[in-house]
Order: C-alpha cells, then structure tokens, then sequence
C-alpha cells in the first residue's frame, strides 16, 4: 500500500514558505553575478579595444557568457518554484539543469570562435600595436573580482544543493585563473616589448581553452542531475534516521531520494505491524511523509510505501 496525496496536496506543499526560502539565495547570486559580469565584461571589452589587448577582448566575452549563464540560471530558477499542474505533476524543479545543459553549449561554442580568432592572430604577420601599460590593472581587477564570485557563489550553491550555482562558481574560478593568463601576458608583452607579441596571443588561447573547460563541466554536472542521481549518502542517512524515529515504523526497507533541481523527491517503503488495520497503517504513513517535510524544507514530495514487518510472521 502507498500513501501519497493528489496534486492539489502537492500543490500546498509547494506554497510552503521555507520552500521561497530555498530559491531566495540562490536568485540573489544569480542577480549579482549577472550584475558584475555584464560589468566587468563591458569594461574588459572597452579596455581591450582602446588599449590594442585581444587578450582582454577574449576575456570579455568569457564575462558576457558568465552573465548570459547567469541569466538562463536566473530564469529557471523562476520557471523551478512554478507549482505543479496537470501537465507537469512533480512540478517544474527540472528547468534549472535544462537551462544550464543549453547555455553550456553556447558558451562552448562561442570559446572555439574564440579560439580560432587568437590562433589566427597569432600565426600572422601583422605588425604589432603598441599596448596600453593600464590594460594590467584591468587584467588584475578582473581576476580578483572572480575569485571574490566563485567563493561566494560555491558558498551558496552549496547550501541550496543548486548544481548550477556549483559549476557557475567554478566557472568564476576558471575564469580567474584565465585572468591570471592575460596578467602574465600583457606582462611578459609590456616589460619584453613587441618581439613578445606571442604572450598575449598565447593568453588569449588559454581563455578559450578556460571557457571550453568550464562549458564542459558546465554541461556534465546539469546532465548527470537529469538521469535522477541518488541524493548524498550525508543527506540519506539524516532522512533514514528521521523516518525511523516515526512513531510506529518498525523499520525502513526502501530509502530513494533523487534530486530535481533545488529540491528532492523521497520513495520510501517502511515496515509495519501487519495486523494493523488500512486506516491505521494510512495514518503511520501520513506521519512518516509529514515529519519528513517538516525536518527537510527541500524535500518537495515524499511517497510512503507500506509492508508488513516481517517478524510479525514466524
């Protein structure tokens, strides 16, 4: 026998204020990342352009992906907290890894672009054009402010259990030490002079290779949380314990948790006395299913499947 409870309970459980809670920080990082990447890249895209740097031409457009990144997250982080409907009955948690899957594959596009452009440039014979010395502060701003990002956002994909928040953090942190790339380039060009023109083309490459790298694990962690992976065996373990404590419940037999977006899904069968009546037995399960959503707000469905304790049969 299984408790669980039609859509319109489900859609309560959605309501639930902790879950708005859940969505809260990791919005926030959404918004700030789209806020210092569009700012950043518009300043290295200037920079680059005015002080005769491809290399930091090439890193802004690694900070306007971030941002376009961080607006597909933001967006589906929006489309995730939808309640279900007759379409979508476990509801909408899944938008998040599709948006991350998909940009993933633009940003890598756009890194090959990238790339091809500065190994074209670096296999030319065009003279040289003098760079500005103040394209290093920018370089060395810019790899800063990302490592700033990537610990506040690996702070906070963390504690919402966002999967795109995690790879957007280590996308800053690529990006950083892209950043640390063109420094050394723009360096080696700056104190060397122009027969060391190679350094800044080869920085520039390494951006392209940063982004490709970051687009890759980008679009590995938001597939594999599309194939229902098995919450962590920390987080298993603390709902093992909490269901086993229900009143009644004489042992746990099935315990699966898969993640779907922010949130998580329970399938559990639990072991009862067999001789109990089905009201008695609907009760247990209610208990069990309401104590979990209460110890676990991103928990957004749990369903409670009944056996009969096997000692109750010699």
């Amino acid at each position: 026998m299984s408790i669980s409870e039609p859509s319109a309970q489900m859609l309560r459980h959605q309501k639930r204020p902790e879950r708005t809670l859940i969505y809260r920080d990791a919005i926030r990082a959404s918004w700030l990342g789209i806020a210092a990447n569009l700012g950043l890249g518009i300043v290295k895209l200037i920079s680059g352009i005015v002080g005769n740097s491809f290399a930091l031409i090439s890193d802004a457009f690694n900070s306007i992906g971030d941002a376009m990144t961080s607006i597909a997250v933001l967006s589906a982080l929006k489309i995730a907290q939808r309640p279900a409907d007759n379409e979508h009955p476990y509801g909408h948690t899944r938008a998040e890894a599709i948006a991350a899957s998909n940009v993933a594959v633009v940003v890598f596009v756009s890194a090959t672009l990238i790339g091809y452009e500065a190994v074209r440039r670096m296999m030319s014979s065009a003279p040289v054009e003098p760079l500005a010395g103040w394209t290093v502060l920018v370089a060395a701003a810019n790899m800063i402010i990302k490592e700033g990002l990537f610990r506040y956002k690996m702070s906070v994909g963390k504690k919402t259990g966002s999967m795109s928040m995690i790879a957007n953090a280590w996308d800053h942190r690529s990006d950083a030490l892209c950043s640390l790339a063109v420094l050394i380039g723009l360096s080696i060009l700056l104190i060397g002079g122009p027969q060391y023109a190679w350094a800044e083309k080869a920085a520039a490459i390494v951006v392209a290779m940063g982004i490709m790298y970051s687009s890759i694990h980008l679009y590995r962690a938001s597939a594999a949380e599309l194939m229902d992976p098995q919450a962590s065996e920390e987080m298993v373990n603390e709902i093992l314990k909490v269901a086993q404590q229900a009143p009644d419940v004489a042992n746990v037999e099935t315990l699966l948790v898969r993640k779907t977006g922010l949130e998580y899904l329970i399938d559990i069968h639990i072991e009862v006395d067999g001789s109990l009546t089905v009201k008695d037995g609907h009760d247990i399960g209610h208990r069990v299913k309401k104590s979990l959503l209460d110890a676990f707000p991103n928990v957004l469905d749990v369903l409670v499947h009944l056996e009969p304790h096997p000692h109750d049969h010699p």
